[in-house]
């Protein structure tokens, strides 16, 4: 026994010092925000079991999806190293030009809505411009379009500050509309773990092929499996309430495509790479310029995409729509999912992650009838512990490089 004894200790102590060493370096990926998500929930249900119920659990899976449109957003913006404080006045202003559009003009739904996202981009657009031209620094931009575009909001919906619009129109169903058929729930489900098993394999057979490193197929296997475990379960309780709600398969799809743009194409690589160091990148024959200008344009598109989700929760465009509450839980959802604030290091996953830590904790203090600035104080708390940990990370490689 002491034999085998011996034999375990000295491989359970390095694999206790692997562990302490990636989380030193951020190398843990989403682990910590996995586990600090399921002890949120953990907690939440043994003070209240009614949190992870059905109803509940769609009401937050709908409820995540305003805010996590701007933070995939904010993701592009915070892997250039920048910051962008625009984007919840921006969302609110989306959400303005389509209700005065459609109420008060009488525009169809769909011309709304174009409209409304085109202005977003156009705006990403100028201060992506005189960021990137003028050398103003993006907090200054940002922080003049927040009020600019606060204050053309606020005229847009008039004296009454809100307009109404239809509660069966396009908009109002992007929150409204469920799908409940279990054929088609379950065969998604199917669908989206098949496609990314043959995707992971394509991808091993092609780095393996290019003697490039790659996952042992295992480790495939067994991502797949769990894929397929939170598909299944994700589909079948919210299955026992109205089904899945297209809103929150809307979401999945941006993450996934930005998730594989920023991966899986130049430009991608382009912004991670501009993160790290823009003198380098532009030595490399990389138009700087054009890709920051971009980034802004993808961040006030997705605001305003953010900003039709956040009225089409309430039927109508008003100040709520693109409060300050909205841009710090857009941030904050950024960078407690892990993508770092000084640039370089993130995914558009991570907007998922963290925007399911702040709106949980949301849904359970309502459950448990705690007051908002208590909610407050924690998200504070969850944010500021997230930044520490980001900036350790940073340091350490940045040590090492001095040594």
């Amino acid at each position: 026994m002491s034999g085998v004894a011996g034999k375990v200790r000295p491989r359970l102590a390095a694999g206790v010092g692997a562990v302490r060493r990636k989380a030193r370096e951020g190398g843990l990926g989403p682990a910590p925000v996995l586990l600090a998500l399921a002890a949120t929930w953990v907690v939440f249900q043994c003070l209240n079991d009614r949190f992870l119920s059905p109803r509940n659990l769609s009401v937050l899976s709908v409820d995540i999806v305003g805010t996590g449109m701007v933070a995939v957003g904010i993701v592009f913006v915070l892997l250039i190293g920048e910051i962008d404080l625009s984007v919840g006045s921006l969302a609110g202003l989306a959400g303005a030009v389509f209700a005065a559009l459609n109420a008060n003009v009488g525009m169809t739904e769909w011309l709304a809505v174009i409209i409304s996202v085109v202005c977003g981009t156009a705006i990403g657009a100028l201060h992506g411009f005189l960021f990137a031209r003028f050398r103003v620094p993006a907090f200054v931009v940002t922080l003049a379009g927040l009020l600019a575009w606060s204050g053309l909001m606020l005229y847009l919906l008039g004296p009454d500050n809100t307009i109404h619009f239809s509660e069966d129109g396009l908009v109002a169903k992007l929150t409204s509309r469920y799908i409940s058929a279990p054929v088609l729930t379950y065969g998604l489900a199917a669908l989206c773990t098949v496609a990314y098993l043959l995707l992971s394999l394509r991808n091993r057979g092609r780095r393996a092929g290019a003697g490039m490193r790659c996952r042992p197929v295992g480790e495939i296997w067994a991502r797949t499996a769990l894929l397929a475990a939170v598909a299944f379960a994700t589909v079948a309780v919210l299955g026992r309430f109205e089904g899945l709600p297209l809103a929150l398969l809307i979401f999945l799809a941006v993450i996934v495509a930005t998730d594989l743009l920023l991966r899986r194409t130049s430009y991608g690589r382009q912004v991670l790479a501009l993160g790290g160091g823009a003198e380098a990148v532009r030595r490399a024959g990389v138009d700087v310029t054009r890709v920051r200008i971009s980034v802004f344009m993808v961040s006030g598109t997705l605001a305003a995409f953010g900003g039709l989700f956040v009225a089409s929760r309430f039927t109508s465009a008003s100040q709520v729509s693109g409060s300050g509450m909205l841009l710090i839980n857009a941030v904050a959802a950024a960078v407690i999912g892990g993508t770092s604030l000084f640039g370089g290091r993130g995914s558009t996953w991570s907007a998922l992650l963290g925007v399911l830590i702040i709106q949980s904790i949301a849904s359970g203090m309502a459950l448990l009838g705690v007051q908002t600035a208590v909610q407050y104080m924690i998200t504070g708390g969850v944010l500021i512990t997230a930044v520490i940990f980001d900036s350790l990370a940073r340091r350490t490689p940045e040590s090492r490089g001095r040594a």
